[in-house]
């Protein structure tokens, strides 16, 4: 085992949780003032059940050896069967499987977004729970597990993920647009105006998921390479021409600039890249920023035509993102010592390489898509998914948690419960 691997990964999982955070933040500006504190609270869910999930069997089912190409195997239920000095490869197993817990704490809570002011969250609990089982957990086999009884994506199929493009955002995207279908539109969608309450929020939460993506990415290389070092300048310059794309594309639609905007537009790229982070070089993360910037732009008004409420662009900004990014690396990808061994379209490869990325992309949208929406339409029927019109009109925060994320009128907001003397 490698001392200076272990300290990078180790530092890259803790990139990864700030995250979650971040996200909370981002999600949180986003959304009225009375349901911030629901649409930050979803985003903590996510960080209290999935390592209980991930230690108890999520572990397991994702990378344990002995399962099949679908599934991993029993032999790390409850972390059995690891020690301190187990390895993964040149890091300690104990230091990749903590790594990996923190892809799967943020792939629940990017779902959220879509159905924010509208679910109950003892239904959100409840479903976080079934969907990490029967979703992600399978999900991360297919696509991260290269062991001898690896996933069918990673081993079989042999498309390229660098970090989670499939297994994150197209996941999540997916079950957001399902999710979005089961509960329904908002009340007063498309009739009150639902702006952003916070936009120094919004850009808080893209600057701490930027931070946190460099570990999500660079990490991925499992080790402080240089194959880390071209995930982290591809993530920064693609990050970047996302911003300017959708920018670009606000300017000639609406003739403004708006902080949102940049926003969305960092969060579009850093997607994007997820996927390709080692495939292309530094001059195709330019075109692949540029294109996801303009494309998810565009997508996100789409709902408004389609007609379903995506309340903060899950559909838009993930699955889209997540699309641009699988399916470019089978034209952008370049290949490079220690890194990818294959040549997209655009660089005298041929269409082999974008056919697998597309039935990676199509397979696991659809299982997602599919599965989200028979989980959500049985806790809706059983439990009930979403808040009654009068408690959704009051507001979440003081209806689900007896709180409220500012005081107006002095004594009015906050919590109801004693913090101190």
């Amino acid at each position: 085992m490698d001392t200076g691997d272990t300290a990078w990964i180790l530092a890259s999982s803790a990139l990864v949780l700030l995250m979650t955070p971040g996200l909370a933040f981002f999600y949180g500006g986003m959304v009225r003032s009375k349901t911030v504190l629901n649409m930050m609270m979803m985003s903590f869910a996510g960080l209290a059940i999935v390592p209980i999930l991930w230690v108890l069997y999520g572990y397991s089912f994702a990378f344990s050896p002995g399962g099949s190409g679908w599934l991993g195997g029993l032999d790390r239920l409850g972390f059995d069967n690891i020690g301190v000095a187990t390895a993964y490869g040149t890091i300690p197993e104990f230091v990749f499987a903590g790594f990996q817990l923190m892809f799967a704490i943020i792939t629940v809570a990017l779902i959220s977004g879509a159905i924010a002011d509208r679910a109950k969250f003892g239904a959100w609990i409840v479903f976080v729970v079934i969907w990490m089982t029967v979703v992600y957990f399978p999900v991360a086999h297919w696509v991260f597990d290269f062991g001898d009884d690896g996933g069918w994506i990673a081993t079989q199929l042999e498309a390229i993920d660098f970090a989670g493009g499939t297994a994150v955002h197209i996941n999540a995207g997916a079950a957001g647009l399902a999710l979005a279908l089961v509960l329904g539109k908002r009340v007063g969608w498309k009739k009150d105006p639902m702006r952003p309450h916070n936009l120094p929020f919004v850009l808080l939460g893209a600057g701490l998921l930027w931070f946190g993506w460099f570990g999500f990415n660079a990490g991925s290389a499992v080790g402080a390479n240089g194959l880390a070092g071209l995930a982290l300048v591809n993530t920064a310059v693609a990050t970047g021409a996302a911003i300017t794309g959708w920018l670009a594309y606000d300017l000639v639609k609406e003739g403004k600039a708006t902080s949102l905007g940049a926003a969305s537009g960092a969060v579009a790229g850093l997607v994007a890249i997820t996927p390709a982070a080692s495939a292309v070089s530094p001059l195709g993360s330019i075109v692949l920023g540029i294109v996801a910037g303009v494309l998810c732009a565009a997508a996100v008004s789409l709902k408004w035509k389609l007609g379903f409420d995506d309340s903060l662009d899950v559909v838009g900004v993930h699955l889209v993102g997540g699309l641009v990014g699988t399916l470019l690396i089978g034209l952008l990808a370049t290949k490079n010592p220690g890194g990818v061994s294959v040549d997209g379209l655009f660089y005298g490869g041929n269409a082999d390489q974008l056919g697998k990325q597309a039935v990676a992309a199509v397979a696991v949208l659809a299982y997602s898509f599919v599965l989200t929406y028979i989980i959500g339409k049985l806790i809706d029927v059983t439990i009930g998914f979403r808040l009654d019109e009068e408690s959704e009109v009051t507001g979440i925060d003081q209806v689900e948690h007896l709180e409220s994320a500012y005081d107006y009128a002095g004594g009015t907001g906050g919590s109801p419960f004693k913090t101190g003397v």
